[in-house]
């Protein structure tokens, strides 16, 4: 018997398709529509059996909003998140949210079906790979960018974080005192507090750390700050 089914993704085309799809193999799907401000209320209002909602970003602070929407005005319908290959935190966030399963993007729609079934019969729906992949990243984490630009930036004062930034660009001591408005003697001294604080020898291996653990993102424009 076929599941009375919504699929709601960011992609049109994804979602069409996998209607599509869906239909053919006796699936009743409701709509296909781009999640928008009214994404949520079209679910509790056509009440389907399986919601299967896409994300592109489901490690995104309130990306699963539209999940405990659903889940408090319809609890009975089971929702589905489809996305990419997620962490840990991703998929836990999912499940805390009320979601039934987990599905990959560009899982073959047999294992759609499998888990629209699972979900449906109330079981949890998440692919023994990517448990086994969110296991192994908690057991064995690798060290994050992120996390490594949060650690740099927590040592260095936010005037030292400006004359790292200064060297990533290239300035030599002169032009850093300069658009500092310090006297190169002291711009000269940052530089040797950023060196000494990040564990390095050379400007260019400070340029370098600070790219590579993607800390300039995360630094922001040039603001001046205390010592």
């Amino acid at each position: 018997m076929g599941v009375r089914l919504m699929v709601v993704d960011d992609h049109r085309l994804l979602a069409e398709a996998l209607a599509s799809a869906l239909k053919l193999r006796g699936h009743r799907v409701l709509a296909a529509a781009a999640p928008a401000a009214g994404a949520a209320d079209l679910v509790i209002a056509r009440a389907p059996e399986v919601c299967l909602l896409g994300t592109a970003a489901p490690a995104e602070p309130g990306v699963f909003d539209p999940v405990v929407k659903i889940k408090r005005e319809r609890p009975q319908v089971a929702v589905l998140v489809l996305g990419p290959v997620p962490s840990p935190r991703g998929i836990a966030a999912a499940f805390a949210a009320g979601a039934s399963g987990y599905v990959r993007h560009d899982e073959r729609i047999e294992g759609v079906e499998r888990a629209i079934m699972k979900a449906r019969s109330g079981e949890a729906a998440v692919a023994p790979q990517l448990l086994q992949g969110a296991f192994g990243e908690l057991l064995n984490p690798a060290a994050q960018p992120d996390d490594e630009a949060q650690r740099l930036l927590s040592v260095l004062t936010p005037r030292e974080v400006e004359v790292l930034v200064r060297v990533a660009d290239g300035e030599d001591t002169r032009l850093i005192a300069a658009g500092m408005g310090i006297a190169p003697s002291t711009a000269r001294t940052h530089v040797q507090r950023v060196l000494m604080k990040l564990g390095v020898g050379s400007r260019l291996e400070a340029a370098a750390l600070a790219a590579r653990t993607g800390l300039l993102d995360r630094a922001g424009p040039l603001n001046p700050g205390p010592d």
